[in-house]
């Protein structure tokens, strides 16, 4: 039986919820979108059984956490005053930071912002933040919806895609799961004209359960968004430009925690995002880099994918971060 603790808090003005297990230094897994802190419900028990505290919230307008409705309360000094908030609350100056998707991107803010507060960072899939000074993310994506779906675009009317996905929450999580794994290549998705329905353009997955996922955990999935809804997550999407032009003031400037990354050899991310050869570009954004780990086949679900990879290389990580 897990031995996790659920807890609630008000921190930096909204009602956050996080689950709490094990004594030790502190470690901050931050999930992304369509996911909550269960995402990292098979990491928990792990890291804590390695001699860690680990605190997995469930990040701003998904899961228990509130959900503003203003898609500018998920700018960066929202999202990173809520890891600030989080670790005031837990009485604690530093964390290492875990993070995939949106919950490294506010990590890396984070880490620019407040770097004494960062002991180290563990990134999962995203080495580091895209931006294009030329063109802002939204109007990136508007140029690429003119000639095939993509989903960016989708989400950024308020309206049409809540309504969307809050009307069908199993089948939506069950298909765009499956989309992101590395049993299918998400980027056939961008193959459906302009004006197609997001869970139209998603594969149809074959029935649970899958070899990294069973019934139940795509139930806790599925009962937290039936419950508070898809607009939370979707106005990080919608938040993008806003956070594109506060990210401008630190354009070329490095990183300084110390960085860990572990990335999959069929992530989405890796594939389409971070540019030709992301990997090698992560100096260009990371000071003090102390290692790299690709592990083979997975995709952007390397949690549930790859569990004991994805463990045993964070607890290989954790352990020379405690050493040094």
């Amino acid at each position: 039986m897990a031995a996790w603790m659920h807890r609630y808090a008000r921190i930096n003005h909204i009602d956050m919820h996080y689950v709490e297990q094990g004594e030790g230094p502190l470690v901050i897994l931050c999930h992304g979108f369509p996911h909550i802190w269960f995402s990292w419900h098979r990491q928990i028990p792990a890291l804590a059984a390695a001699g860690w505290r680990i605190v997995a919230p469930d990040m701003r307008g998904m899961g228990q956490t509130e959900a503003p409705a203003d898609p500018r309360a998920y700018d960066v000094d929202h999202t990173v005053g809520d890891l600030i908030g989080l670790l005031d609350h837990l009485g604690e100056r530093q964390a290492v930071f875990v993070g995939l998707d949106f919950g490294i991107l506010t990590i890396y803010d984070l880490a620019l912002r407040h770097p004494e507060r960062v002991r180290a960072v563990i990134g999962l899939e995203n080495p580091f933040p895209v931006h294009d000074p030329a063109i802002s993310p939204l109007a990136e994506a508007a140029q690429h919806a003119k000639d095939h779906f993509i989903h960016i675009d989708y989400f950024r009317p308020y309206g049409p895609a809540d309504t969307a996905l809050n009307a069908e929450p199993r089948r939506f999580l069950s298909k765009v799961f499956y989309a992101l794994s590395g049993d299918y290549r998400y980027l056939n998705v961008w193959s459906h004209p302009p004006g197609t329905a997001y869970i139209d353009a998603l594969p149809e997955p074959p029935p649970l359960p899958w070899a990294w996922l069973n019934e139940l955990e795509l139930e806790f999935f599925v009962s937290e968004y039936s419950r508070s809804g898809f607009t939370g997550g979707l106005n990080w999407y919608r938040a993008m430009d806003l956070r594109w032009e506060q990210r401008r003031a630190f354009e070329g400037v490095k990183s300084t925690p110390p960085f860990y990354f572990i990335g999959s050899e069929n992530d989405v991310d890796l594939e389409a995002w971070h540019g030709d050869d992301p990997i090698a570009h992560i100096p260009d954004h990371h000071a003090d880099v102390r290692a790299v780990r690709i592990l083979p086949k997975a995709g952007h679900m390397m949690q549930l994918e790859r569990t004991p990879d994805v463990n045993a290389t964070l607890v290989e990580f954790l352990g020379t971060i405690a050493a040094a």
